[in-house]
């Protein structure tokens, strides 16, 4: 069996006095017979190339479900009169989502369930099924649920659902008291659905052609969706728009947000004859979010901002259209510390902040007076990631916690703020004895070309006695932070005797707001030296050698993979490059293409700016493919991802095997039935799963 070969069908475009032919766009026609037969030609290829790994498949997979808990509870998770929790159960891929009453209103500790309860017994005393997604799922190749919302009397729940994968969902009314569904039908959604504070109507969001959430609509319970009404409609190409609820449930507000600036709406629920407001016109650069609080007695809206330095303050403000000269400060900014979002509650705001590379929680309590006490709730380990999650009543007085490290299972806290002690609730359980004391992890700096110091999370089992293959990983785009994460999956690589490491390169928010600064639009080549002085560094640091180092990347993450393969083909084993961007001047030159014109303020517009266009025709790896010997490349895709579409690795992968020499070794994978996150359902994500590690194994020398 020979790998396909694409035909060459050679299309012109001039742009800026350059020429610019592509013999592969032809790839772009989704809905054309030839193009369907050539992805799944080139799916057998794939096949046919990587036969010898299935076995090593199957135990990837077999070792992932032995060690994963089927029958599993979540943590409750306590919501006015419920404690709300999600179950899933052996042989079933989604689960359900259940709730059950509390008992006693004065007792914030969540309800244990019996270890082990079958799949046909209530978990907990009083328990209600609010949906079983596998039975909504039945019938479908790819499921996903949007998003679901109790109404305030806990009677009616809002949900949405994506059964194609291209992320446009369809909102559904369950009626708790009966079971039934209501008439109530919303479709083309993006997101899910946030109830008025009298459940009678909710709001929603949805997108235009371009995949932009560009409109928030109020929907009247009983009536058809097109009678809805149209609340806000965002005009800027380069904004998107959401709506939420703050946790007082006095104010709705909408967000409407480019990369660079905001701007919030509000409307008051104990003044409504007001209508919607705009909190602080958008000002190019400054941006801020808003949420309710209530301080020494005092309604006062919460601002965090970047109005008084890129690392952003926290404020306070009248609960009223307010200029952010009137903001008045509580946290102030300084460089040394990013404040990312804060939390209200009755008695504590919680602030979640990082400080060099490493998330914090910053507990602010509140007394008559005001603020009483500022301090970081601590941990130990050298490497960790933390944050709040599960937290919806204003006034509950614990702080539930999430908190990982890369050998430390996903654990849930309760915070007391009261008593200030920290109770562990739950550790993710990893069955077959597992214990993270056999794991060493470290933060690692490497060297920049320019002189920058790059952090580097590092993992892998304990007794090494010199170098051992090296799975790097990476992404640097949009702010996004890549933190330590604990992953079972990952045990398929740590206890064959790899390590897993995360490069967290410029362009990503690690080390503050100037660390994506450097990282984007004309700064962008950063991300990519970065990333190859990481991978120099495990090798000179005796961690690894060339010839065992992989790196992987999704997303923004796979332009990055692109352009090192591009850039230093010679310090990789092998490239995996999930949903990758690599085709991104192609995409950012047509602005009627899903999302380019809201990625303006992240690449720029190369359309418009003919330096923008020079220096992405520098870095794009799709236009700088050469006749180099590449190291063997597994991109992989989905048909229906509306936000990187299919055709970017479809080209990319034609003409590397086109135009390179030497081993030639590329592969590509498209799963037909699914959209930018992949699969649907845990078993088929292990299977997917599996499928990469057995690669990345074959490509380390790992695989027997």
């Amino acid at each position: 069996m020979q790998p396909p070969v694409a035909d060459r069908r050679p299309t012109s475009t001039e742009i800026h006095g350059h020429t610019r032919t592509d013999d592969y766009e032809w790839l772009r026609e989704k809905e054309s017979p030839e193009v369907t037969a050539y992805l799944e030609a080139e799916n057998a290829w794939t096949q046919e190339r990587t036969a010898h790994l299935a076995d090593l498949r199957q135990a990837i997979f077999d070792g992932i479900k032995a060690r994963t808990r089927e029958t599993d509870l979540s943590v409750p998770t306590r919501n006015r009169g419920f404690w709300y929790y999600g179950r899933s159960f052996e042989g079933k891929e989604y689960g359900a989502s259940c709730r059950v009453p509390v008992v006693d209103p004065d007792d914030w500790t969540p309800p244990k369930p019996a270890e082990d309860t079958a799949p046909d017994q209530p978990a907990l005393p009083g328990e209600q099924v609010l949906l079983d997604l596998d039975t909504l799922a039945q019938g479908h190749e790819f499921f996903s649920l949007g998003g679901s919302s109790v109404s305030p009397d806990a009677n009616l729940l809002a949900y949405a659902v994506d059964v194609v994968g291209d992320e446009r969902y369809t909102i559904r009314v369950k009626d708790l008291t009966t079971g039934e569904l209501l008439a109530d039908e919303i479709v083309g959604v993006i997101g899910g659905a946030t109830w008025d504070r009298a459940g009678e109507n909710f709001y929603y969001t949805t997108i235009d052609d371009s995949w932009r959430a560009d409109k928030i609509w109020r929907h009247r319970l009983g009536t058809a969706q097109d009678e809805d009404e149209l609340v806000h409609h965002e005009t800027d190409g380069r904004f998107w728009v959401g709506v939420g609820r703050t946790r007082t449930d006095r104010f709705l507000v909408i967000a409407s947000g480019s990369k660079t600036t905001s701007e919030y709406r509000f409307l008051d629920a104990d003044a409504p004859e007001a209508g919607w407001r705009v909190f602080a016109e958008r000002v190019e650069g400054v941006e801020y979010s808003l949420d309710h609080a209530v301080i020494a007695g005092e309604d006062v809206f919460l601002v965090m901002h970047n109005h008084t330095g890129a690392d952003f303050e926290l404020a306070t403000a009248p609960v009223a259209p307010t200029p952010a000269a009137d903001w008045r400060p509580l946290i102030a900014h300084t460089s040394a510390v990013r404040l990312e979002d804060v939390d209200a509650f009755a008695g504590h705001l919680v602030v979640h902040q990082r400080s060099e590379g490493l998330t914090q929680l910053r507990i602010l309590e509140l007394g008559e007076q005001g603020v009483t006490d500022d301090y970081l709730v601590e941990f130990d380990h050298e490497i960790y990631t933390v944050g709040s999650s599960g937290n919806p009543g204003f006034h509950q007085p614990v702080v539930r916690l999430g908190y990982t490290t890369m050998a430390v299972p996903a654990s849930v806290y309760d915070y007391d703020v009261r008593s200030r002690s920290l109770t562990l609730l739950r550790r993710a359980p990893v069955l077959g004895g597992y214990d993270a004391d056999d794991y060493e992890e470290h933060r690692l700096w490497a060297t920049a070309e320019d002189g920058a110091a790059v952090p580097i999370s590092i993992v892998a089992r304990k007794g090494r006695t010199g170098p051992v293959p090296t799975l790097l990983y990476g992404y640097g785009a949009y702010e996004a932070s890549m933190d330590p994460y604990f992953s079972i999956a990952r045990l398929a690589l740590l206890d064959r005797g790899a390590a897993f490491a995360i490069a967290h390169v410029r362009g990503g928010g690690e080390m503050g707001r100037h660390w994506y600064d450097d990282g984007k639009l004309f700064a962008k080549q950063n991300t990519f030296s970065d990333f190859n002085a990481c991978a120099r560094h495990l090798v000179e640091a005796g961690w690894t050698t060339a010839d065992t180092l992989v790196a992987e990347g999704g997303s923004a993450g796979g332009l990055l993979m692109g352009a090192i393969a591009n850039q230093a083909p010679e310090q990789y084993a092998g490239i995996v490059a999930a949903v990758p961007f690599v085709d991104a001047l192609t995409t950012m030159l047509d602005a009627t293409l899903p999302l380019t014109v809201t990625e303006y303020d992240e690449w720029g517009n190369p359309e418009a700016d003919p330096a923008v266009y020079d220096y992405m025709a520098s870095y794009a790896p799709y236009d700088n493919v050469a006749a180099v010997d590449y190291p063997p490349i597994l991109a992989e895709t989905s048909l229906n991802d509306t936000r990187v579409l299919y055709v970017e690795p479809a080209k990319w992968v034609a003409k590397l095997r086109a135009t390179a020499v030497g081993r030639r070794d590329f592969l590509l994978r498209t799963e037909m039935s699914a959209g930018h996150g992949g699969v649907s359902g845990r078993y088929k994500s292990w299977h997917d799963r599996a499928f990469t590690l057995a690669w990345i194994l074959d490509r380390m020398g790992l695989a027997e």
